[in-house]
């Protein structure tokens, strides 16, 4: 991880195509995101769900899915985003959704680490009338998702998430 990387603060990011983002760094072709992943799920959970580098100081949960072609648990960690009380996740897709997307769509069951708290929860891929609703509150409301949204044709993935036992 670059100098750049490890202290990027991501409220400086009010663009997309900011090289800065952790979207648009280089990957490594042979351990890519994946290993990367992995090493922010390791920080997390040992450390009641604070992380350093580009997820420094921001909220981050870990949603753990179940494969729908595969079944089994994949574990994503994600910057959760919220309405009111209602959490959602969303991604910078450029050409397909993200697999944590079709696992909910299949199976909405997941689990959630938040902090240092683990929690049963429920998935809801938003599509048609509440799709659209929702999607204009977040284009409204979110400069970098609407940023994100004007540049790509793929209408970004939005789900809401429900911790089992709260509305």
């Amino acid at each position: 991880m670059s100098e750049t990387e490890s202290t990027l603060d991501q409220t400086d990011i009010t663009d997309y195509n900011d090289p800065n983002a952790p979207w648009n760094w280089a990957w490594d072709q042979e351990d890519g995101i994946a290993a990367w992943n992995d090493d922010v799920i390791k920080e997390f959970r040992q450390n009641a769900g604070k992380v350093g580098g580009a997820y420094a100081d921001g909220d981050l949960i870990l949603l753990t899915t179940t494969g729908a072609r595969s079944g089994k648990r994949h574990t994503t960690p994600l910057g959760p985003l919220y309405r009111d009380g209602t959490m959602y996740v969303s991604s910078f897709s450029e050409s397909k959704y993200p697999d944590w997307w079709y696992n909910i769509k299949a199976n909405p069951q997941a689990t959630i680490e938040l902090r240092d708290k683990t929690y049963q929860a429920t998935g809801k891929v938003l599509e048609g009338a509440d799709y659209e609703e929702f999607a204009a509150w977040v284009l409204a409301n979110n400069p970098l998702l609407a940023d994100y949204q004007s540049k790509v044709d793929l209408p970004m993935p939005l789900v809401v998430l429900s911790l089992d036992g709260e509305g």
